[in-house]
């Protein structure tokens, strides 16, 4: 007769990774969403999700890369929320559509205080296509994964979120220059 195994708490497991992965967690979303508010509910989120996850059985392997999985999602979670609220206020359709499938050869400078700025200002769908692909460098498949999009969709959000990212950035550095 075998003796049942018996399995270490997963509270104390997180509370020990929490003083070590918060620092991290909310420089990873800082980074990204650049609003200090915004960064600490969604650092708040993270661990209340992480808290939750381990109740499951059995429960996860802890790590701060799990953590900062966990954030991602709640990043895109708050980005989706702020799609379909703007969406909802907005009465008229977007008339910023491009052609997707033109090639996209920009490689100028950025200056990233405006880079940061431009981002926050494109819309939720935009900010998190974005952000996923080129701040955390995933693969299109990954980042149609993580939004629940085909790869074909992805590819398509993503040249129109590019299209928009430069168009606001252009914008907004030709009127830096005539200050």
């Amino acid at each position: 007769m075998s003796s049942p195994q018996i399995r270490p708490e997963p509270g104390p497991a997180l509370l020990a990774l929490y003083d070590h992965a918060l620092p991290q967690v909310y420089g990873y979303l800082l980074a990204r969403c650049g609003r200090r508010v915004l960064a600490e509910d969604l650092t708040s989120e993270t661990f209340l999700a992480a808290a939750a996850a381990c109740r499951r059985h059995p429960p996860p392997a802890m790590s701060t890369g799990w953590l900062v999985g966990i954030a991602r999602h709640k990043l895109v979670d708050h980005w989706r929320a702020a799609e379909r609220e703007e969406r909802g206020l907005r009465s008229v359709g977007d008339p910023g559509r491009d052609d997707p499938s033109a090639e996209d050869p920009w490689d100028a400078h950025l200056d990233a205080l405006l880079a940061h700025e431009v981002l926050d200002a494109q819309t939720g769908t935009h900010r998190a296509v974005l952000a996923l692909r080129y701040l955390d460098g995933l693969p299109v498949p990954e980042v149609a994964r993580t939004l629940g999009r085909t790869v074909r969709a992805t590819e398509s959000l993503l040249a129109r979120a590019r299209t928009a990212y430069r168009r606001t950035y252009t914008a907004r550095s030709a009127e830096g220059g005539q200050r």
